[in-house]
């Protein structure tokens, strides 16, 4: 048989030039991302009463719940990198309490601790979350509490489908307020340690004492929405918004606050079924729900928690129907890092005012102290006997084009704004409360202020902590930022 050289070559050549166009196709498709996700929202409504309401100055109990609790999970999988983030409906997980639940949800799915975030929404109706010896239905419920976050990460692991990722802004500036206020002259009164503050916190609402907020509000409805790939039916929806709790929840009764609320609205509004709504706190630790100089009518219980329930889930719709395309291309990333903080430790002179304070005895001596004296006297005295350094977790996430921060306080909306401004990302997302809770966290001009969130006792940490949070938090976005 004779060979035709010159079809022999062109063979080749048609050959190499596929092998080449097949494998240019087998190394991109290698390299692109096929994101996978899945949520799941787990009931942690306690079962047994009477239970402890920890976050006011007075003791509070619950025996009953107003409506559930729950702990809600999202995770993605880019094929290289899993990430979990849960939200719980709990004023504040403790860390040790969430690092046992990362743990467990760790060994069952192999998601590694480091890359999850566990946040609270800082209801102030919910039981508190790291009991282990005391009433009996507060220890049975941090093991309820520990397993559901637990839970909600592996059934939302265990879901995981191709899907796709958009992220959206929506303003919604008519519900966030700054409650630090300057007051008119002569109206401020002495604070726990009998000094004059320049700005009080949460001070009424007359026109003839405020005269004007003390820092900015975080405007922005932030939203990640999740849709499943094969589909296209949304599967979950992330949302972030500066608001602290609303509160207005029945006496002696447990409840999620908005957030649930909002929860339970939204997935009704997204059609039912397996949809997850999961509304994070953002950097509300100087903002709330009240207009000050307006008077509002008088609400119902609970009715002001539907009002900011459905007014966030229409800035979330409103935000999810901008999105284009759910993109099924977004890469993942996450850093973690533990920062070491110096915390703040009373004076001498400090110490002999606080032990003076709980030395009087007298009903109306005591009456003539200033408010909250006695409170903040054994908080100085605790803070006496801190270490010296305490070191928090702060974690960076990446996903697509978005990022998200995690800061283990309750941050002033300052910093959330200065993170959005100076992020490499086209979004950001703040999310306080994550990884435990280690007081308020004001900026170093706010300090030089006062109010209730610069106490000692109140703040715990370094005044320049909000400084220190920051720059890590911008480094390792910068990092995340060129990882492709």
């Amino acid at each position: 048989m004779k060979l035709n050289l010159t079809n022999l070559v062109r063979a080749a050549a048609a050959f190499a030039l596929l092998l080449a166009l097949t494998s240019g196709f087998a190394a991109s498709t290698a390299k692109a991302p096929l994101l996978r996700a899945g949520a799941s929202a787990v009931d942690i409504t306690p079962k047994l009463f009477p239970l402890s309401v920890p976050g006011l100055f007075t003791p509070r109990k619950a025996e009953s719940a107003h409506d559930p609790l729950h702990a809600r999970a999202l995770v993605l999988d880019d094929g290289t990198t899993t990430v979990a983030l849960v939200v719980v409906d709990n004023i504040q997980v403790a860390q040790e309490a969430s690092d046992e639940a990362k743990a467990i949800a760790s060994k069952q799915c192999g998601i590694a601790v480091e890359k999850i975030l566990v946040a609270s929404t800082h209801t102030h109706t919910s039981p508190p979350s790291n009991v282990k010896a005391g009433p009996a239905p507060e220890v049975a419920y941090r093991k309820v509490l520990v397993a559901g976050i637990a839970e909600s990460i592996v059934r939302a692991h265990a879901a995981l489908r191709p899907a796709g990722v958009g992220t959206a802004v929506s303003p919604l500036p008519e519900e966030v307020f700054c409650r630090r206020w300057y007051l008119k002259p002569g109206k401020m009164t002495p604070n726990p340690f009998g000094q004059m503050d320049k700005v009080r916190t949460n001070p009424g609402t007359s026109p003839d004492v405020l005269d004007h907020p003390a820092g900015p509000t975080d405007p922005d409805l932030t939203i990640l929405s999740v849709q499943d790939a094969k589909s296209d039916k949304p599967l979950a929806l992330l949302a972030n918004y500066s608001l602290h709790y609303v509160g207005g929840v029945p006496e002696g009764m447990i409840s999620a606050d908005y957030y649930g609320e909002f929860a339970r609205v939204m997935q009704s509004r997204m059609g039912g079924g397996d949809f997850v709504a999961i509304m994070s706190n953002g950097t509300s630790g100087d903002i709330n729900n009240n207009p000050f100089l307006v008077k509002r009518p008088p609400r119902k219980p609970f009715e002001q928690i539907q009002i900011i329930a459905a007014k966030t889930a229409e800035a979330a719709s409103r935000a999810r129907a901008t999105i284009a395309t759910h993109r099924q291309d977004a890469c993942l990333g996450m850093i973690q890092r533990q920062v070491t903080l110096k915390v703040r430790h009373p004076t001498a002179q400090q110490i002999v005012e606080a032990k003076a304070v709980l030395a009087v005895k007298v009903q109306a001596e005591r009456d003539k102290l200033p408010r909250l004296a006695e409170a903040y006297a054994r908080r100085t005295l605790e803070l006496a006997k801190a270490p010296e350094n305490l070191t928090v977790t702060v974690q960076a996430l990446k996903i697509g084009d978005l990022a998200v921060c995690a800061i283990p306080f309750e941050a002033f909306a300052q910093i959330g704004l200065d993170l959005k401004k100076r992020s490499p990302f086209p979004r950001t997302m703040v999310i306080g409360l994550a990884n435990g809770n280690n007081g308020y966290l004001p900026t170093p001009e706010q300090h030089k202020l006062g109010g209730y969130e610069t106490w000692l006792g109140s703040n715990r940490v370094q005044e320049d902590a909000s400084v220190i949070i920051t720059n890590n938090l911008l480094e390792m976005l910068a990092e995340l930022r060129k990882e492709k």
